[in-house]
């Protein structure tokens, strides 16, 4: 049957890699239909390429000293092609000198996490809109529903469940109502109906610098600073890209390197000296795990279904 038969590929990184946490920037929670951890620490993904739909499991084999993958599906070369960008293999951190007793200690365990260039943009665009002003919570359900719906499965064995995001075409045509059953208030769903009706403008950024990239991105209405920061970090590679305007963010950057609360200017003027890998310190931050006690009680959940 086509799309069950497999292609290969085996890939030397160089240099040590954290497989899981560079290819985790792309999972939208435990139950995400796209992405899958194995027990033994083999992943999964689903996903829609410039050459049709895909599957990949993506493992180390460390008696190899290499990464080892195995892809199927109209999109399988494609994606083989591109691993070792999604794996960090253009990630350069020269220049990055983490001049801080707490970012030095961070970069010496963490080091061998990658940022990691997909050029899916719509792929990091749609998850990241659900994911405006609402809680993770309630944008992982969104996204689940929606995948489980109006995905294709995933080619070849994949995990039972797994679903490759809809094309633009289909996320043009969901009637208000389907977007309203999954939860995505009419503000969200109108962007990302708006982004795929530019799709190809819009995947054509992953070619770009990054400032032209994010002019184009952010003309989308709908789709600003914030959102296109999670995808310049996802898609395009940006080492610098700052999620600004993030509910959590200054408050772990605060945290990790000073002890105490950041506002968002506090946290650009901390990151400035590291201008050009500000969200490798930012993703340092949150690797390293510090965080201020909770205060108050958590955000409540909101279900647009019940609107």
């Amino acid at each position: 049957m086509a799309g069950d038969e497999a292609l290969g590929l085996e890939w030397s990184p160089g240099r040590p890699l954290d497989l899981a946490g560079t290819l985790g920037v792309h999972r939208r929670g435990a139950g995400d239909p796209a992405y899958r951890v194995e027990p033994g620490g083999a992943i999964w993904r689903a996903c829609r390429t410039p050459a049709g739909p895909a599957s990949v499991r993506v493992w180390l084999d460390r008696s190899a000293g290499a990464v080892a993958a195995r892809a199927w599906g109209p999109g399988a070369g494609w994606v083989l092609d591109a691993l070792p960008g999604w794996l960090g293999a253009a990630d350069d951190p020269t220049g990055f000198d983490p001049d801080h007793p707490v970012l030095r200690e961070l970069w010496r365990r963490y080091s061998s996490w990658r940022v990691g260039r997909t050029t899916l943009v719509m792929e990091a665009l749609v998850p990241t809109v659900l994911e405006q002003k609402v809680t993770g919570v309630e944008a992982r359900r969104s996204w689940r529903e929606l995948l489980l719906r109006f995905g294709e499965r995933a080619p070849g064995p994949a995990p039972g469940g797994m679903r490759v995001p809809p094309a633009a075409r289909t996320w043009q045509l969901l009637p208000s109502w389907e977007w309203h059953r999954a939860g995505v208030g009419p503000q969200r769903s109108q962007a990302i109906v708006r982004a795929a009706r530019l799709a190809q403008r819009l995947e054509e950024t992953a070619g770009l610098p990054y400032a032209e990239a994010r002019r184009r991105l952010q003309s989308v209405p709908g789709v600003g600073a914030w959102t296109v920061a999670e995808i310049m970090q996802r898609a395009h590679g940006d080492p610098d890209a700052v999620s600004v305007g993030d509910y959590h963010l200054p408050r772990i950057v605060g945290w990790a390197l000073l002890g105490r609360d950041l506002d968002d200017a506090g946290m650009l003027a901390q990151l400035d000296p590291w201008r050009g890998h500000r969200y490798r310190v930012t993703k340092l931050c949150e690797l390293s795990g510090r965080r201020p006690e909770r205060r108050g009680p958590r955000v409540a959940l909101r279900d647009y279904r019940a609107i």
